[in-house]
């Protein structure tokens, strides 16, 4: 009974399979990439638990366990850059994550359509643009001599600051900076969920009498929720992975102690100084905490809310 079983379920499968071929078939391109350039390259992790030499390769280095996850929990250097991008990543979740929800719900209460159209474009734009080019603009605007915004604050009668130059002002400048950039971009997805929230709701609150500001309260808000949890998610997953490129370019030997997170510190460490298994470990490491902190906001996500990633 349970052969026949089996043989019904296997053909139930390859029916199945066969009435979606086409679907199937075209996700093996993507199915190829992820194996090819995401799982393969986990193999090389194992360089984490050797004195890896890139003479002798994985097979000939020796193996030293755990040694250079002590030396990284020892390092004064690790920890201090630990502290940076914790503190980075908390920032930037306070406040550049809520960054696109409010624009999104303030872009949604214009009513002249070609007002609207037109300051969506403007605040998308500059998430086009490399991070070389916002720190380009970035210095030229907080410049201490010719530099508008210190113009600005001379002409209050205030002492100029040199913003790139002092440790106090970097993390500021970063997440500043990643909030210009991104949060028109980022408004993208809420505008579609916004326009998906079905109007008749908005008409029955105002006959009952509800301000605009009530509605958003009671139901552009809970109907973005899914959304907000969903991306959230998405966003501390990514907690420790503030982004390479994004830091680079505004470091500098002034700057330095505050601003410098672990990619940057990879970088250095890992390229300049090839020191690669020590580099190798701080990437688990990483990559371990970023699953837990995905795994632990989606289960409280499904018990509160009842939306998750999986």
């Amino acid at each position: 009974m349970n052969q026949r079983a089996q043989v019904s379920k296997g053909k139930a499968l390859l029916r199945t399979f066969w009435k979606y071929r086409a679907l199937y078939l075209i996700s093996v391109p993507g199915i190829i990439y992820f194996i090819v350039f995401k799982y393969v390259p986990l193999l090389g992790s194992v360089i984490a638990f050797q004195d890896y030499n890139i003479f002798s390769g994985i097979k000939g280095s020796e193996w030293v366990g755990l040694e250079h996850f002590h030396r990284m929990f020892a390092h004064y250097d690790f920890l201090n850059v630990l502290k940076n991008t914790l503190l980075i990543g908390l920032y930037d979740l306070v406040i550049a994550f809520p960054a696109p929800i409010v624009l999104a719900l303030l872009l949604n209460e214009l009513r002249v359509v070609v007002y609207k159209r037109l300051l969506q474009t403007v605040v998308y734009m500059p998430h086009f643009l490399s991070w070389v080019i916002v720190s380009g603009i970035a210095v030229g605007i907080l410049s201490p001599s010719t530099g508008a915004v210190n113009q600005f604050i001379a002409w209050l009668g205030f002492e100029k600051i040199y913003f790139l130059g002092e440790e106090s002002w970097i993390r500021t400048v970063l997440i500043g900076s990643g909030v210009w950039r991104d949060s028109g971009y980022g408004t993208i997805i809420y505008l579609a969920a916004l326009a998906g929230i079905n109007p008749d709701l908005y008409e029955a609150a105002e006959v009952d009498g509800a301000s605009r500001w009530r509605q958003t309260l009671s139901i552009t808000l809970p109907s973005l929720l899914p959304t907000i949890m969903i991306l959230f998610l998405l966003h501390i997953g990514k907690f420790l992975d503030f982004g390479f490129e994004r830091v680079f370019v505004f470091l500098n030997p002034l700057n330095k102690d505050n601003g410098e997170i672990l990619d940057t510190y990879i970088y250095q460490a890992g390229l300049m100084d090839q020191q690669f298994s020590y580099t190798t470990a701080i990437g688990l490491f990483k990559a371990l905490v970023g699953l837990f902190l995905i795994s632990t906001g989606n289960f409280f996500s499904k018990k509160t809310t009842g939306e998750s990633l999986y």
